[in-house]
């Protein structure tokens, strides 16, 4: 009877490697931020439920439809850099954005907050502003030069 098992071992030797190797790196197009959309996604969810998760409900009415609207747009955000990477990450810097406008955003939508507020959206900001200029240092770094 003939050995039908295949040995477990490397594949580096397989006369199709290369040619895989290049075929997943053309998958992959340039996906080299993958893993920043998932705390990208999550930062978005916090976001939007913090006025919920700290309770400042009531006392900051208008910092809630803030956050959750804000919130909402940093979860699309990540899902646009999760579904078309090429098109979205020129966004990046939006993310920037919205992190400077959430540090500074309790003393101009909020009134009077407490300290609680402040922090919770100062880390909000600081986050959302870390992760964008990962994600467009990382754009700029993978796009494709001209001459």
């Amino acid at each position: 009877m003939a050995n039908v098992s295949h040995p477990r071992g490397d594949i580096t030797s397989h006369p199709d490697a290369p040619e895989m190797q290049a075929r997943y790196a053309r998958m992959l197009g340039g996906r080299d931020v993958a893993l920043v959309d998932g705390p990208v996604f999550l930062l978005g969810l916090y976001c939007a439920a913090s006025p919920w998760i700290l309770h400042f409900t009531t006392g900051q009415p208008s910092l809630v439809a803030h956050n959750l609207i804000v919130g909402i747009a940093i979860g699309l955000l990540a899902l646009g850099f999760t579904r078309a990477p090429e098109r979205m990450y020129g966004l990046s810097w939006a993310m920037c954005a919205i992190g400077v406008w959430m540090i500074i955003s309790p003393w101009i939508v909020g009134t009077s907050p407490d300290a609680g507020v402040i922090w919770n959206n100062a880390v909000i900001g600081a986050l959302a502003l870390i992760l964008g200029m990962v994600c467009a240092g990382t754009a700029a770094r993978s796009a494709p030069r001209r001459p």
